[in-house]
């Protein structure tokens, strides 16, 4: 027989397991997926597990057993906890559910291992106070009452998720009994509860009927203490007489199909109940005295406990692994959803750049304001035809004042404009569109709000003064310290800015017809004006900086406009990978196994 890990190796296991509690804490699940309901509830069960009995169990393998009594309704349960305990101590009667909050009673001397919330921490702890023949002090819901350390105040008991604890001097020491709700419950609070408290159990006694034995639901769940190698034994109750070896056979072989085979079998005949509901002593003296054996034996229940311990892990690790397999397909989905935006958005912001690049936004009014800018069509005609000398003609003509350049730069950001909130609208609707073909984005999408294109025409407008700003500051930080002549500086550092807008947007690629002629000579009139004064050199630069400016603004406009899609899938991203979810399983089949295994007697 093995000996308990040392100290530094239940520490290792102790370690292993809260990783695992990391990993799944932050699970979420924000996708409406048919796997992330399955995911969220597996997820939920394993860290109950791990809180109510894996670490507390690793943490004091000398604690007491504590012995599960569960089963179907009306089974049986509590008038056999009463019977084992030698009185009545849980409540008995035809009204369902008969137990609403679950009873755990203990020898006297264990108080100090359930005093506090050891197991179960997310349950509220009542104690019960009893007179020596087992009765509740008093009338009221809460006489009798004492909470344990950390438990709600005296004199409340909380409607539901509450422990009621008691002492029982006819139970041995190492041993507690508690008694569970109904795991086919009408109430899906008990179910509930039921499931956590028998996955919190270093053994169960499982009470079924000679007419129910085979029910469904207690199968799921005995199929479940058989994938975790749980201690069970079977207290088949209400058999009448002469069909006892027919239904213990045929018990035994559903047992066996589950990995149960193992379990021990009582049998409680049919008897009739005493006045006060008790059933005769001699009955249960099987089941007292095979509960009374584990409990003087020490060892025994250490070896319980590691065993179950061991069972649990197993069963925890394949139950991360579904988990990871849940998280694996929503982050396949959400990868889709978010691909998608990302793609309308990139779209978009390619969209708005090649217009400014590909001359575009210097047809229509942009081109006539222009042109009313620089001079009239005899002066684009010779500077058409003589672009050799436009250094020349272009300060000779600007000699005299100027036109305002503020009608080309509104031209500018109203064209800019236009095309923004386009790429825009096309981007929302592009990702609405494939969002609403998934299932799960569809269901997302009932948080988008639905695209304000008025409000982002304001903000579009705001941040293009803002970049003709940008240029502005940008020519006059380039101009800082040159020696401007009279006549460049008529001309004015708003008619320098304007330019360089012009020589930024300035291409034929979109451009057809006669407008090729008027918009290049157009930029070339900018671009020259521009190499005059601050040289050939400082123009390309110059232009780049504006470009990359303006990309940066527009990214910034459109990654505001995406945001409602990503605040639907931020939660994914805080979300353990599947990946880190499949390694901590397999950490978890690895590392109980080695430490059993390299386990020797005196450690």
């Amino acid at each position: 027989m093995s000996t308990p890990p040392v100290a530094g190796q239940a520490q290792g296991i102790s370690l292993a397991l809260q990783e695992v509690d990391a990993g799944l804490e932050g699970l979420v699940f924000p996708l409406h997926l048919a796997s992330s309901a399955a995911g969220r509830a597996s997820a939920t069960a394993a860290r109950s597990q791990l809180n109510d009995y894996l670490l507390p169990r690793l943490a004091s393998l000398d604690a007491p057993l504590v012995a599960v009594v569960g089963g179907s309704t009306g089974a049986g349960k509590s008038t056999l906890v009463n019977a084992l305990a030698g009185r009545p101590v849980a409540t008995t009667g035809a009204v369902r559910p008969t137990t609403r909050q679950p009873l755990l009673l203990h020898h006297p001397d264990d108080v100090h291992w359930f005093d506090d919330a050891r197991i179960f921490p997310t349950l509220g702890r009542v104690r019960l106070a009893g007179d020596d023949d087992g009765t509740t002090r008093g009338s009221g819901a809460a006489s009798g009452l004492t909470p344990p350390r950390g438990s709600p105040p005296q004199g409340s008991v909380p409607a539901g998720g509450t422990l009621l604890l008691r002492p029982e001097p006819t139970l041995p020491r190492g041993l507690a009994l508690l008694d569970a709700p109904d795991v086919d419950s009408i109430a899906d609070e008990n179910r509930r509860l039921a499931a956590q408290l028998l996955a919190a159990a270093d053994l169960w006694i499982f009470v079924t009927t000679a007419n129910r034995y085979a029910d469904a639901v207690p199968w799921t769940l005995l199929a479940e203490a058989g994938r975790r190698d749980v201690l069970v034994a079977v207290v088949l109750d209400r058999v009448p007489d002469g069909v006892e070896e027919e239904i213990r056979s045929d018990l035994l072989s559903l047992l066996s199909a589950e990995n149960l085979g193992h379990a021990p079998i009582f049998v409680v005949p049919e008897v009739k109940l005493g006045t006060d509901r008790m059933l005769p002593g001699d009955v249960v003296q099987p089941i007292t005295d095979w509960l009374r054996a584990l409990a003087a034996d020490a060892e025994g229940r250490r070896e319980i406990s590691r065993r179950t311990v061991r069972g649990a892990m197993n069963a925890l690790a394949s139950q991360v692994d579904d988990v990871a397999a849940a998280v694996a397909q929503e982050q396949s989905v959400g990868d889709a959803l978010r691909t998608a935006v990302d793609g309308a958005y990139r779209d978009a912001l390619d969209g708005v750049l090649a217009a400014t690049e590909d001359g575009r936004l210097l047809r229509g009014e942009v081109l006539a304001r222009w042109q009313d800018f620089v001079g009239t069509g005899e002066f684009m005609r010779a500077l058409e035809s003589r672009v050799g000398r436009v250094r020349e003609r272009i300060t000779g003509f600007f000699t005299g004042r100027p036109a305002p350049a503020d009608t080309v730069a509104e031209a500018i950001g109203s064209g800019l404009q236009t095309v923004i909130v386009e790429q825009a609208a096309q981007a929302d609707e592009s990702a609405r569109r494939r969002w609403r073909t998934e299932q799960a984005g569809a269901v997302l999408l009932e948080d988008v709000p639905p695209w304000q294109s008025e409000a982002f025409s304001s903000d579009v407008a705001r941040e293009i003064r803002a970049w003709q700003q940008d240029l502005l500051e940008l020519v006059q930080a380039e101009g800082a310290g040159k020696r401007f002549t009279a006549r460049m500086l008529s001309f004015g550092v708003n008619g320098i800015a304007v330019s360089l807008m012009v020589v930024v947007f300035a291409s034929t690629g979109g451009l057809t017809g006669g407008e090729i002629g008027v918009a290049g000579v157009s930029a070339i009139a900018g671009q020259k004006l521009l190499e005059a004064i601050f040289g050939d050199d400082a123009v390309r630069r110059l232009a780049v900086i504006a470009r990359r400016n303006l990309s940066r603004r527009v990214d910034g406009l459109l990654r505001s406009e995406r945001a409602a899609f990503d605040r639907c899938l931020e939660p994914l991203s805080h979300q353990t990978p599947a990946e880190t979810l499949h390694v901590l399983a397999r950490r978890l089949r690895s590392v109980l196994p080695t430490q059993a295994s390299a386990e020797e007697p005196g450690a």
